[in-house]
């Protein structure tokens, strides 16, 4: 794996974040990975607002990983009650299944637990990525059984194909 470089992500990469929140999940493009939501969701996953509001709030961050100069992956932290939350994780397709998203997990875990002091991070994931959650539970994180409900009717999210979606919060200590 070439050598990754981490940074807070500024206002100039909000673009070049949306293009790939929106690459690895929804459309055409996000099947060239195995991260895709195409099957489940049409439209956005997230908007120039959302990842602004997301780089410029003061309880969290964005993470920009780069290989060469070249934005290729992401997530925001964000401090919560007692816990860190983790989310707006993608990875460019073309370069998913090569160990980039676990380099990006294990590099906000760290920040989150050296920089923030929390023990614990929480992430939800929609429960029919059945394949997603695998992935999380083999570096850690368990789940809880935990269900909140899809935002159905706000297009921000994405407009559903599915009428069963809902979230399942996934949590792992932070030794």
């Amino acid at each position: 794996m070439p050598t990754i470089t981490f940074r807070e992500a500024a206002p100039g990469d909000v673009p070049r974040l949306v293009e790939l929140v929106q690459s690895a999940y929804r459309g055409e493009s996000s099947r060239a990975g195995w991260t895709t939501e195409a099957d489940l969701l049409d439209g956005q996953r997230a908007d120039p607002d959302m990842v602004a509001a997301a780089i410029a709030d003061p309880a969290g961050a964005v993470l920009v990983a780069e290989t060469a100069g070249e934005l290729v992956a992401c997530c925001q932290i964000e401090r919560r009650d007692g816990h860190a939350y983790f989310g707006m994780f993608a990875v460019d397709p073309a370069r998913q299944a090569a160990g980039l998203g676990a380099a990006v997990l294990a590099e906000a875990e760290r920040r989150a637990r050296d920089g923030w002091q929390v023990t614990e991070m929480r992430m939800t994931v929609i429960v029919q990525r059945e394949d997603l959650i695998a992935w999380y539970v083999r570096r850690g994180y368990a789940r809880t059984g935990v269900l909140s409900p899809f935002p159905y009717g706000d297009e921000r999210f994405g407009r559903p194909r599915r009428s069963d979606l809902a979230f399942e919060t996934l949590t792992k200590s932070l030794p």
